[in-house]
């Protein structure tokens, strides 16, 4: 079976030399008059019943005619075989320009022709004045090129006509497309947000037992939620998606949890400080949440979003216009929050810095505690799977019982002493080396050192 890579490959070569025939036609009837507009409709497209390429697939389940598929191509194209559109650079000789009807731009490092939606409707319409206006819906956040976030017209200047704005085909899309690969997006200056994993399992998270709950209360809805809300009548009575708040003190395992639900669900986890999207210019905030829900819609993410506090904390009194606008941007991920079809999750170090307002958006709060005894001698008994070894002078029970710890911190401990151990050439903690892990622990910490 040929790889998906050379199955777009062949299906986009095809779709080509009909754009080429498009295009000739087009200068026939346009500028030759040789022909006329009845004859776009008996162009043959290509038939991709036997393929089984992404593109072909696309192009199936929406049953795309020639102006989607058109459409289509003109986004790809700069990024396949932009050469084929260095003809509509071609001057107008009567003014010494560009045909305006052409449409499209330079890019700034792009030397080619870079399409617009003037230049699929001139394609596709000519001057016909009704069809261009009828070709517009192909713009229109409600068709499915923007509903699934395939492509759309991108602006640079809100004053220039809606035509002008570049045909942008989405980064997933250009992946599935040509190489068939699922596009993962990571943190960069246009998407505010990185893609967290885990190499643990559910059996190195150590929680109390109504964390435990919560955890299954979630997965419950991971597993049965769409479900419930697609296909029985409770449905209508509540909204899409689901919202959670993680609130405890550092390393108790929030973000492992997070990690753990997408593991186990086969779920990509998006990461998104809040702390550093949240921006003093007015507008920038919601701009960088934007990009976030905008690329999240119609994925199955799980979207985390950390230090909380940056956005939800206590509200001040509005009295000036900065306040107002912080409300703003409450307001506005509180909105997008409620709209995403999806799990969120708001992470907080500090429950009491939370609002008490915010709590009833949510439909679980979790309180990740610090460990008890109990739970912190299990970190300290589990966590060297059986791979080195404490020397007999160390007593766990009362190193769990007088170093009141996180589970990460505990692990930090431990990560300290291994290294210890293996440059020693020996795979045995000893007493000093915990006690000097301690220290560093509580240094880090900005606690006062004992023994």
């Amino acid at each position: 079976m040929p790889s998906l890579k050379l199955s777009n490959a062949d299906c986009l070569e095809q779709e080509m030399q009909w754009f080429q025939e498009l295009l000739l036609l087009r200068g026939k009837i346009t500028f030759e008059q040789s022909q006329t507009e009845a004859e776009l409709e008996k162009i043959q497209l290509p038939d991709f019943s036997g393929s089984d390429s992404t593109y072909a697939q696309l192009v199936a389940r929406h049953q795309m005619g020639l102006e989607e598929r058109l459409v289509l191509l003109l986004a790809l194209m700069p990024h396949v075989k932009p050469h084929l559109l260095d003809i509509l650079h071609i001057k107008n000789q009567t003014y010494d320009m560009p045909f305006t009807e052409f449409g499209g731009i330079k890019g700034e490092k792009h030397r080619g022709f870079l399409p617009t939606g003037e230049t699929a409707v001139f394609l596709l319409a000519g001057s016909n004045l009704e069809r261009r206006f009828e070709l517009i819906r192909l713009f229109d956040p409600s068709h499915y090129f923007g509903k699934e976030g395939i492509l759309a017209l991108e602006h640079h200047s809100k004053d220039e006509p809606f035509l002008s704005g570049v045909l942008k085909i989405s980064k997933e899309y250009l992946s599935l497309l040509t190489t068939g690969e699922v596009y993962k997006p990571d943190f960069d200056g246009d998407f505010p947000a990185k893609r967290i994993h885990t190499d643990q399992e559910w059996s190195d998270l150590v929680v109390g037992e109504e964390v435990h709950q919560g955890i299954k209360e979630i997965q419950n809805w991971l597993l049965h939620g769409r479900r419930l809300k697609r296909d029985f009548q409770f449905g209508r009575r509540i909204k899409p998606g689901f919202r959670a708040l993680f609130t405890g003190p550092p390393g108790t395992g929030k973000t492992l949890t997070a990690t753990l639900l997408g593991k186990a669900c086969h779920l990509d986890v998006y990461r998104i400080d809040l702390s550093l999207v949240v921006s003093k210019y007015i507008g920038e905030t919601e701009k960088n949440l934007s990009r976030v829900f905008d690329l999240a819609e119609n994925k199955n993410w799980i979207l985390f979003f950390d230090e909380a506090d940056a956005l939800f904390g206590k509200r001040s009194q509005t009295s000036d216009s900065h306040d107002r606008y912080a409300n703003q941007e409450v307001s506005y991920l509180l909105q997008r929050i409620e709209d995403f079809d999806g799990l969120v999750i708001l992470c907080s170090n500090y429950k009491n810095n939370i609002d008490e307002a915010f709590f009833r958006r949510f439909q679980l709060v979790i309180d990740f505690e610090l460990p008890d005894f109990y739970q912190r001698l299990k970190v300290w008994e589990n966590a060297l799977h059986g791979e080195f070894e404490y020397e007999s002078s160390i007593d766990l029970r009362d190193l769990a019982e007088q170093q009141e710890l996180s589970a990460a911190a505990i692990v930090n401990v431990l990560h300290f002493c291994l290294l210890k151990s293996l440059a020693r050439k020996e795979k045995k903690i000893r007493q000093k080396d915990i006690i000097q892990g301690l220290r560093l622990e509580r240094i880090k910490e900005g606690k006062s050192i004992v023994g």
